[in-house]
């Protein structure tokens, strides 16, 4: 960690009072960088060494990172920091993102970090965002009763997502090969879409798009939360850039206080939530606390521990990655050790405890 640079003073001070204030609490006016960093101070507590910039990568999931973004949680933690949020559609795009180099932070399912992690990228997971249970879900068309009707039947899904292993893991489960179905690669706007369009059978994909299928008529066959009674559990993951996190830990401690924060908002008062969360989605307040409700959400203290962040994670991410093996996504799978080091409880730990 660099030490923070100095901060000048602006201007002259004004008689005693103006002194004595000064000796309370410095301002900094500018830094030394001003060009690459930023020293940010809140209210009675210590200054944070921040980069003048930072880049988060954030879906349209109806979870608290959206509270983070529309409350400006971390702008107000970091008010040097210039704050950018970019949209993605979905892992695969965040780890291409990561393996560029263009983003800080960013969201992303557990199957794709494990991917991530066995492909060496540059990041660790230091957040549970939320365990997926019913918010994604296998939707089919009216004559497909089970999935063995899908053989020779067209599903849509976002390759490398949680929701693509999730339906490899569920045709594998129920004894259908997933070459006999004709599996296709489109991002979730799309696959509305192509379903209104009666241009696939099925899709396996997340709120607010899953959604809008079964309102249009689509029938959940399995859903996330099924196929996590059997141990295939699926997560949205926070995930730090490796280098960003070991140059200002304080600001990824700053980002977990801000996502704790809005887990305790959706925990405490839903409604609240609900109508922060619908304004960044576009939806309605009733239909975002009913998205909010297929999920499940973790705070900072629980999340560290062994259930979490502290152990099982890591062993569930190897196990995801040791299937996409299976699958033929990737390559190979690196040693437990891997994941064990890929996972961070510290900044979860030091939020809540």
């Amino acid at each position: 960690m660099h030490k923070p640079t100095t901060p000048r003073f602006c201007g002259l001070l004004l008689g005693a009072v103006a002194l004595l204030a000064l000796a309370a609490s410095t301002v900094a006016c500018g830094s030394d960088d001003a060009s690459s960093e930023a020293t940010s101070t809140t209210a009675a507590t210590k200054a944070i060494h921040a980069p003048s910039k930072i880049t988060i990568a954030y879906q349209a999931i109806p979870n608290g990172d959206l509270i983070v973004k529309q409350q400006k949680l971390l702008e107000k933690a970091l008010p040097d920091t210039k704050i950018s949020w970019k949209l993605f559609d979905s892992g695969g795009s965040v780890n291409e993102a990561f393996a560029s180099g263009d983003i800080d932070f960013g969201l992303a399912g557990s199957s794709p970090v494990s991917r991530g992690i066995s492909q060496k990228l540059p990041y660790r997971v230091v957040w549970i965002h939320d365990v997926i249970g019913d918010a994604e879900a296998l939707a089919v068309k009216s004559g497909i009763g089970s999935l063995k009707d899908l053989v020779g039947k067209t599903v849509a899904t976002p390759f490398a997502s949680t929701s693509h292993y999730s339906l490899l893991a569920a045709l594998t489960d129920a004894g259908v090969d997933p070459t006999t179905v004709k599996i296709i690669d489109s991002e979730p706007d799309d696959i509305y879409a192509a379903w209104s369009n009666d241009q696939i059978d099925g899709a396996y994909v997340w709120n607010p798009n899953l959604a809008k299928i079964v309102a249009d008529g689509g029938k959940v066959l399995v859903s996330s939360a099924e196929l996590a009674k059997k141990g295939d559990t699926t997560y949205d993951l926070g995930l730090v850039s490796s280098k960003f996190a070991e140059q200002y830990p304080d600001v990824v401690d700053a980002w977990a206080k801000a996502q704790d924060k809005a887990v305790g908002l959706i925990k405490d008062d839903l409604d609240t939530a609900a109508e922060i969360i619908g304004s960044e989605l576009d939806i309605k307040p009733a239909e975002a606390k009913a998205q909010i409700g297929d999920l499940i959400f973790v705070g900072a203290a629980e999340q560290a521990g062994q259930e979490y962040l502290g152990g099982a994670l890591a062993k569930n991410l190897e196990r995801a990655a040791q299937f996409n093996k299976e699958q033929g996504e990737i390559e190979s799978v690196p040693d437990s050790a891997t994941f064990v080091d890929a996972v961070d409880a510290g900044p979860a730990a030091s939020v809540g405890g």
